[in-house]
């Protein structure tokens, strides 16, 4: 026996021409508001609310940031600036032993004082003794 299995879960059907049913919502409420503000406030005294409320309406049907819904936007907005927010700032703890970094820190040193003095080899210091010997004034 065979199953269909639907696909395509996550995508909205188009039910009102190239809108799905909220996005529908959305403009049919948006111009319905706009349409109440209008007769309440007039065009002069109504203007910037109807404005106001078409560009909403329009964000919320048109603008898909990040390819997900504006409401989410906004609903994530209100979220954040409800919410009490608490930082909290943990210490952390190196895992290196105390033994060890006190290592690293003599081994760090060492080099440091090493940098400034040359090695001699055998060989130099043999040569430089020879020539000391040979240039010693005083014999």
């Amino acid at each position: 026996m065979q199953f269909k299995v639907p696909q395509f879960l996550e995508i909205e059907d188009k039910i009102f021409g190239p809108f799905t049913f909220k996005e529908f919502v959305y403009l049919a409420g948006g111009a319905g508001l706009c349409y109440i503000l209008y007769k309440l406030l007039g065009l002069v005294l109504g203007a910037i609310p109807i404005l106001a409320v078409a560009g909403l309406s329009a964000a919320l049907t048109f603008y898909h940031p990040n390819g997900k819904p504006f409401i989410e936007m906004i609903e994530s907005g209100i979220k954040f600036f409800g919410q009490s927010k608490l930082y909290i700032w943990k210490r952390h703890e190196n895992k290196i032993n105390k033994k060890e970094q006190e290592d690293k820190i003599n081994e760090l040193n060492k080099e440091r004082l090493n940098q400034g003095k040359t090695r001699l080899s055998g060989s130099k210091l043999r040569d430089l003794a020879w020539s000391l010997d040979v240039l010693d004034l005083k014999k």
